[in-house]
């Protein structure tokens, strides 16, 4: 088991993991491998607990039910797995301001908060709007060959480059 201290993974053999996942998620539950449905649930129901039913009548959620069912659990375990994985290959810290963020832009925890904040909301609205989110489009969609999710694949690539070399050049 000493797989399970490792600080980091081939990205091949957690690329046919994921591709195996895909294959167990499509057969024992008809569905694809995604989060952004989850976190838009998850959203709904905190929502609901705030301003009570009337949320339920909301058109999106005529469609997508406020319910806690595998993909709910999916970014559960997404969370959990990752901080266990930190746990176990000994590489866990806290840290509030990572050192290439304080490297560039300072280190004023607030500045990071708002552009958190203002990049969750994007990536919230972006996956809203192209209809899934990168494990939707990139995992699941790519595998089964689906054209707009390699042209999203392709888009979130380009524009991963491109913010990367404005933020960090």
């Amino acid at each position: 088991m000493s797989w399970l201290s490792m600080e980091t993974w081939s990205p091949y053999a957690v690329g046919v993991g994921m591709g195996i996942l895909s294959w167990f998620t499509f057969l024992l539950s008809d569905k694809y491998l995604s989060c952004s449905t989850a976190l838009s649930r998850l959203s709904g129901m905190l929502e609901k607990s705030i301003r009570g039913k009337d949320v339920e009548k909301k058109e999106y959620y005529q469609k997508t039910a406020l319910v806690i069912d595998w993909q709910v659990m999916l970014v559960f375990g997404i969370a959990i797995g990752a901080f266990l994985s930190s746990i176990f290959s000994g590489s866990f810290q806290f840290e509030m301001m990572p050192s290439g963020w304080a490297a560039h832009f300072g280190n004023t925890p607030f500045l990071r908060f708002i552009v958190s904040l203002i990049g969750g909301i994007l990536m919230g609205i972006g996956s809203r709007w192209a209809n899934g989110c990168t494990s939707g489009h990139g995992i699941s969609g790519t595998l089964q060959m689906a054209i707009s999710s390699w042209i999203a694949v392709i888009c979130l690539f380009i524009a991963g480059i491109v913010m990367s070399m404005i933020i960090y050049s």
